[in-house]
């Protein structure tokens, strides 16, 4: 059964010599880490109560498609959504990034390196409020 892959997600080869390109968790916090040092100082002093965390995988939610694939995930209220109120109390937003569905779709450490960029700066877009729409035709989808 094919996973059900958000729209301009590279596509997996089937069948063939594909393998998922291995890489440890280590390695892959490393490409995290070093993806958000590439934010540009000035959007990342304007970031506000956000946490960047690393999962192995996206677990659907009850009522989603059970093959749902999601490479990161924003949860929160966008920058350009909270008002006045929003600081008493609210907990961080949280940012996810997926190790092994990116691992899954990348076949060396540049393919990996380059797609933990590409949804880092997609997650932290949707934390300034930039819609999935907007992303895709900026080609950060």
């Amino acid at each position: 059964m094919q996973a059900n892959l958000p729209p301009g997600l590279p596509i997996v080869p089937d069948g063939g010599d594909w393998a998922p390109f291995p890489m440890s968790a280590e390695d892959f916090e490393a490409a995290v880490s070093a993806a958000l040092e590439r934010i540009p100082a000035d959007i990342a002093k304007a970031m506000d109560n956000v946490a960047v965390f690393i999962d192995d995988d996206y677990t659907p939610q009850p009522g989603e498609d059970p093959d749902t694939v999601l490479l990161g995930l924003y949860e929160g209220v966008p920058l350009t959504e909270r008002d006045s109120w929003w600081d008493a109390g609210s907990l961080p937003d949280r940012i996810t990034i997926y190790r092994q569905p990116i691992l899954d779709i990348c076949s060396s450490r540049e393919e990996v390196i380059q797609e933990v960029a590409i949804t880092v700066t997609h997650e932290v877009a949707h934390h300034f409020g930039i819609s999935d729409e907007r992303l895709h035709e900026l080609g950060w989808g």
